[in-house]
């Protein structure tokens, strides 16, 4: 059900995917049958093993490597923007929704909890890693013209907050990543819905090729405009306070010189400025303006009470957060404090 280039993009997925999951299962295997002669892949046992500092660290890298593939993290992202380009909206949902998610969930339960040593030594150079994401992401989501690309993307640098909170070693931070990752979970899901409901409507991709949208879509135009500003953290929304706590993080964080803490803040905060322009440039490009579609037989209905009971059940979770995000850390606070006690 994909796009023009879809047999690429599912080659693609598969091939990053499949050597991503080698990686996976040699550490998992290696972690298992690591020091006793039955193997055992007990989580509480494991946890509490201690490994060989060279041996650490070969394991750690084969997770990150599958994780990274997974979440994603650059320079392995590259399968991203193509599978979202050409698969069907659903399937993106699924994708930005929940399996990017699974990767950051990795990196949290596998590498910080069963291999903290190496997880402190790496961080500065992964936090480094996701300030970049977070300024690539959003300038090369402002080059794509395709839309669901250009969503992409921005899903790519936001991934950069929760790779920053993971790595800041502090609870704040930590709390922030698994705010973030619940967050960006129902934003780029509902993004990628109405990406969807729109093309089901006019048959286009490319954002050049759109415009004058609000007049006959009003109700697609105002979802679209409120979940926008979700993604670009507007206060009261869950992506603001998601991206706020992992400031926090990163500047409470005990672990980093206070020179490093304004590099990577000051270049969050840049990337906090672009993603509002690559935003609000796709609302721009496809409901405003005069460009009227010159497709025949394109009926313009608006969105219709099953798109709307969709859009609604993901615009509630995203707003309820942001007005009262305690519930998410009452969930995930003793777990941080349980993580993090690792390396103390």
């Amino acid at each position: 059900w994909g796009g023009k280039k879809r047999l690429y993009s599912a080659t693609k997925f598969i091939l990053y995917t499949a050597a991503s999951s080698i990686f996976l299962l040699i550490g998992i295997l290696g972690i298992g049958l690591y020091g006793s002669n039955e193997p055992t892949f007990h989580f509480e046992t494991s946890a509490n093993q201690s490994y060989p500092v060279a041996l650490e660290i070969i394991f750690y890298i084969g997770f990150l490597i599958a994780f990274a593939v997974k979440s994603p993290i650059i320079p392995l992202h590259t399968w991203l923007p193509d599978t979202h380009g050409d698969a069907h909206y659903s399937t993106c949902m699924l994708l930005a929704g929940i399996l990017l998610k699974m990767g950051a969930y990795g990196l949290v339960r596998i590498n910080i909890e069963l291999l903290p040593h190496v997880h402190s030594l790496v961080s500065p150079w992964l936090i480094l890693l996701g300030a970049i994401q977070i300024i690539y992401g959003a300038s090369t989501s402002l080059g794509q013209r395709n839309l669901k690309k250009r969503i992409a993307y921005s899903s790519v640098s936001h991934m950069g907050f929760i790779i920053i909170g993971i790595f800041s070693i502090s609870d704040i931070g930590l709390n922030g990543a698994f705010l973030q990752i619940i967050s960006h979970g129902f934003i780029g899901a509902a993004l990628f819905f109405l990406a969807g409901t729109s093309y089901d409507r006019i048959c286009l991709y490319y954002l050049d090729e759109m415009g004058g949208m609000a007049i006959p879509m009003p109700k697609i135009f105002t979802v679209f405009s409120i979940l926008s500003m979700a993604s670009l953290a507007l206060p009261g929304m869950s992506g603001f306070v998601a991206e706020l706590i992992v400031f926090f993080g990163i500047i409470t964080s005990q672990k980093y010189l206070l020179m490093t803490k304004i590099l990577i803040t000051f270049v969050m905060g840049i990337g906090m400025i672009l993603t509002p322009i690559y935003l609000l440039s796709i609302l721009r490009q496809m409901f405003y303006g005069y460009k009227f579609f010159n497709k025949t037989n394109s009926l313009f209905f608006d969105s219709g009470p099953r798109e709307l009971f969709i859009s609604i059940s993901i615009l509630i979770p995203i707003i309820s957060i942001g007005i009262y995000p305690d519930f998410i850390f009452s969930l995930s606070v003793d777990k941080v404090e349980d993580l993090l006690s690792n390396f103390l």
